[in-house]
């Protein structure tokens, strides 16, 4: 039986934590990337299909750092703008290697990235004071944090990981999706057997103003979140999750932490309800996972990039799936 795959990498696809960013660093992520990839698909029948999303987080992040330096010289952009700067950037470089991982596999398969924008609400929590809670651009210490803060007094700077030296952040906010705007396109390219590339970054964040039209906005949205309403509208039987650990965990840091593997929609349901998964981390990653399986998917995982392949044929990872 036919099935459809949405894949949703995370940051360490593109650039790790301790890399400065340059094109030839996410030449060679994108390109270790892709290979695991191209694994997956060449265990695929002829009639599955596949989507590929990302986040863009630390290249927005620098993308905006270096407007900022170069702010008297020449004009900043919006963080829409960026978005679709750094959208097509990644794009281009995850579809440039998978086309030559597929060429050298002898795989026949067009892969083609859209320019994508992902509607959300003016009015959405995110963009009320404090609550900006999407992390963008490099790790940082205590001491970094500080003086990024003192600095640029408007940003927002959280701690976004419970323990290590790098664990805070700049966040911005991160509305949640409503609909993909260009989602028809991407259906039809996906029923015809390309392999897409969308909704990156989380899609540009755009709103409809009084008279209907789309207009940016500044925000990034979650890209595990906007990947599950593209699930929905490719009618993707399961999503994939890939971030830089094996497996989800309950009391992530603490002396009682465990992996979970393959668990119940409602189980889950009951640990996200309980706050294990942190906000600016796993927190999104589940709840994408647990709204694709309220809206009809049939089965979540999350684990790492490296074990993809093991993941894909249910011998690690976080599985989830609603009981029957």
């Amino acid at each position: 039986m036919a099935k459809t795959i949405l894949i949703a990498l995370g940051g360490n696809a593109i650039k790790q934590a301790d890399e400065k960013g340059s094109s030839e660093e996410q030449f060679r992520n994108c390109w270790k990337t892709t290979n695991y990839i191209s694994r997956i698909i060449e265990n695929l029948e002829p009639e599955d299909r596949l989507v590929i999303t990302h986040g863009n987080g630390p290249q927005v992040g620098n993308l905006m750092v270096q407007q900022k330096v170069a702010e008297d010289i020449v004009p900043a952009h919006p963080m829409d703008v960026v978005g679709a700067m750094t959208q097509g950037q990644i794009g281009y470089m995850l579809q440039q290697t998978l086309m030559n991982h597929l060429k050298k596999m002898g795989i026949k398969k067009s892969v083609c990235t859209i320019l994508n924008q992902v509607l959300v609400d003016k009015n959405d929590p995110e963009f009320i004071g404090e609550n900006a809670s999407k992390p963008v651009g490099n790790f940082l210490t205590e001491e970094e944090a500080q003086e990024l803060k003192k600095k640029y007094p408007e940003y927002i700077i959280k701690k976004v990981k419970p323990n290590g030296e790098r664990c805070w952040r700049r966040t911005v906010p991160s509305p949640d999706p409503i609909s993909n705007i260009e989602g028809a396109v991407i259906n039809k390219l996906v029923e015809a057997g390309v392999i897409v590339i969308a909704s990156g970054g989380g899609g540009i964040p755009v709103l409809e103003d009084e008279e209907g039209e789309l207009v940016g906005i500044e925000a990034v949205i979650d890209k595990d979140l906007a990947g599950e309403r593209l699930a929905e509208i490719i009618g993707a039987d399961l999503f994939f999750i890939l971030t830089d650990v094996e497996k989800a965990k309950l009391n992530y840091g603490k002396p009682e932490e465990k992996e979970l593997g393959k668990v119940s929609y409602q189980q889950m349901k009951q640990y996200f309800k309980e706050g294990h998964f942190l906000v600016g981390s796993m927190g999104p990653k589940v709840k994408a996972c647990l709204r694709f399986l309220e809206n009809g998917g049939k089965k979540a995982i999350i684990s790492s990039l490296d074990k993809v392949l093991e993941a894909y044929r249910g011998e690690t990872g976080t599985i989830i799936e609603k009981e029957n």
